[in-house]
């Protein structure tokens, strides 16, 4: 994965537009980092193959960075994206990663169900 550049990840959000895609999105605080440190909150989110069409699409920030997509009755939002995977050409795949190198956040669209 290669660090964000805003201007590649907009351009592949405008040429998604309007289409039918399957959405992934994640993301987590460590839900199983209470485990080792009760100080810390659990939180989590998962949602896999999700149609969605949407008419907007932006990235913001100086990084980590927002991506949000708005749809015919609401947006789709994820903070926190670090990366993409250069390689994927028919999809679009971010993630956000700690300090330390672990996942904390990730969001992908594919015209193709993952």
């Amino acid at each position: 994965m290669l660090p964000i550049d805003p201007s590649v990840i907009q351009q592949r959000i405008d040429s998604m537009v309007n289409e039918q895609l399957y959405l992934h999105l994640e993301q987590t605080t460590g839900a199983y980092a209470a485990h080792f440190d009760s100080s810390k909150h659990p939180a989590a989110t998962f949602i896999s193959n999700i149609a969605i069409h949407y008419s907007h699409g932006k990235i913001s920030g100086g990084g980590p960075f927002r991506v949000g997509l708005k749809m015919e009755h609401g947006w789709v939002y994820s903070e926190g994206l670090t990366h993409y995977e250069e390689s994927e050409t028919e999809r679009l795949i971010m993630a956000g990663h700690d300090n330390a190198g672990k996942l904390v956040v990730a969001m992908q669209l594919s015209r193709e169900p993952f």
